[in-house]
């Protein structure tokens, strides 16, 4: 009896800890990395200010250029942007303090927040694309 009273004791703790860490924010760190430096610009809920700065809720671009993402963060941008059939020219500074671990992390973090379902990318792309930036 005292056996299985300590196998059923060591199953619940088990699963509490299962329970636990499906608790646990995916990509926590990217997601402050972009309130640090980006949610000034693009907002906390990715919604971009309308006509000057782009969403990333939502935002076709990210699905369609994943590859520009590390340079555009890394080096900034100019000259028009079309994000969801709209034009945008507003500059933005690049973050290149930012290493390339910190980059891919709020890339995955942008991937997936919001209702975004785009796909995880790799440290070894984002290393791959920050090396051919223009």
């Amino acid at each position: 009896m005292k056996r299985s009273s300590n196998i059923l004791g060591g199953l619940l703790v088990l699963l509490a800890v299962l329970y636990a860490a499906c608790d646990i924010k995916t990509y926590e760190h990217g997601e402050i990395l972009y309130e640090n430096f980006c949610a000034n610009c693009h907002m906390e809920d990715g919604t971009g200010l309308p006509g000057i700065i782009p969403p990333l809720a939502g935002a076709d671009y990210i699905g369609l250029y994943p590859e520009k993402l590390p340079c555009i963060i890394n080096q900034g941008i100019k000259g028009e942007l079309v994000v969801n059939g709209r034009t945008y020219n507003t500059e933005m500074a690049g973050i290149p303090q930012l290493t390339e671990f910190e980059i891919t992390n709020i890339i995955n973090y942008i991937n997936t927040a919001w209702g975004n379902d785009f796909e995880i990318v790799k440290h070894l792309d984002v290393r791959k694309a920050l090396e051919e930036c223009e």
